[in-house]
């Protein structure tokens, strides 16, 4: 079946910087866009950042666009979100989504 598993989240500074993996098992990883997306208590998931199959495309919300990076290693069947510069309004619970699955989340805080 298909399985997500995400890692990376933690404790950082404003203006510091983490990486987030997402590893993919249970389909043909390659053929499949990949997302980021976050939740905070209270609000609606919202997506992060996007990437097709080949990652040749990537997409990326308004609010994260210069600061955050997604990629796709298509070998590891692994897509990451690089996050630099980060705020205190990018504290959440970051979620990657394939193949219409969710893995089970990683917690960002940033905070002083």
């Amino acid at each position: 079946q298909v399985q997500l598993v995400e890692s990376g989240g933690g404790l950082v500074q404003p203006g510091g910087s983490l990486r987030l993996s997402c590893t993919a098992s249970g389909f043909t990883f390659s053929l499949y866009s990949m997302s980021w997306y976050r939740q905070v208590p209270g609000k609606e998931r919202e997506l992060v950042a996007s990437i097709s199959g080949t990652g040749g495309n990537r997409n990326y919300a308004d609010s994260v666009k210069g600061r955050f990076t997604i990629s796709r290693d298509n070998a590891k069947n692994t897509v990451y979100l690089q996050m630099n510069s980060l705020k205190p309004e990018d504290t959440a619970v970051y979620y990657c989504n394939g193949k219409l699955q969710w893995g089970q989340g990683t917690q960002v805080v940033v905070s002083s």
